[in-house]
């Protein structure tokens, strides 16, 4: 697996799963229970990620979309 993004925005990340379950690309999250451990302040980013395959699939999806990725 290799990671997609890095965010504490879950907006961004419920946009980029919806698009990339609509392209068949399984997502997978990382983080989410420590998340909500802090009290779901946003301290801690969420990462998403993609099996290696997809990662070059997935991104092209996004900038098509124009999703912009943190660094």
């Amino acid at each position: 697996m290799q990671e997609l993004m890095r965010t504490n925005d879950i907006t961004l990340t419920a946009l980029v799963r919806a698009l990339l379950d609509e392209a068949g690309i399984p997502t997978f999250e990382l983080d989410v229970n420590m998340s909500v451990l802090e009290g779901s302040i946003g301290i801690l980013p969420r990462r998403m990620m993609v099996a290696t395959r997809d990662l070059d699939r997935a991104m092209r999806i996004l900038a098509d979309n124009d999703v912009e990725l943190p660094l």
